[in-house]
């Protein structure tokens, strides 16, 4: 009875935890700029099968656009496979790049007027995830570039 009743609050205690990404909408990141500002949900950039190397990670706040620019640079012309979530609610931006790693002499990111840190996760050789925390709660419009290979984030209040 007593192993029942603690299985049972277990189960509770980690649903209650549980992240629902079935209820976020999910959308293909396109090759430019949308303006489209979202508060959450999961995004992708499609099925891309390029190995890549992050090379560096910098912002620039422009007062007059009135959101920050966080870019990832990677080495080559392409952006490798990329997974992510927003959820404004916990001001974090959860990034999975597939096939990629992480140039050991990446630079310091310097102060921020939104993000808080990075955090980053070096699964395996072929993977890296990355989770912005940000200061406030925000909106971001999500994209990216090649020729060289970036993927970009504006955020904004």
């Amino acid at each position: 009875m007593k192993l029942r009743n603690i299985l049972f609050l277990f189960s509770i205690c980690f649903n209650a935890s549980a992240q629902d990404l079935l209820q976020e909408r999910i959308r293909k990141i396109s090759q430019k700029k949308v303006s489209v500002y979202r508060k959450g949900g999961i995004f992708h950039n499609g099925s891309i099968n390029h190995k890549g190397t992050l090379k560096a990670i910098r912002h620039h706040f422009s007062a007059q656009k009135g959101y920050e620019r966080i870019v990832f640079d990677f080495a080559g012309e392409k952006v490798p496979r990329v997974y992510g979530h927003i959820d404004s609610k916990k001001k974090k931006i959860f990034i999975d790049f597939f096939d990629t790693s992480m140039d050991p002499k990446m630079a310091s990111f310097g102060e921020s007027r939104y993000v808080d840190n990075f955090d980053f996760f070096p699964i395996s050789k072929e993977s890296l995830s990355i989770e912005v925390s940000l200061k406030h709660s925000f909106a971001a419009d999500v994209f990216y570039l090649e020729k060289p290979g970036r993927f970009i984030i504006d955020v904004k209040n």
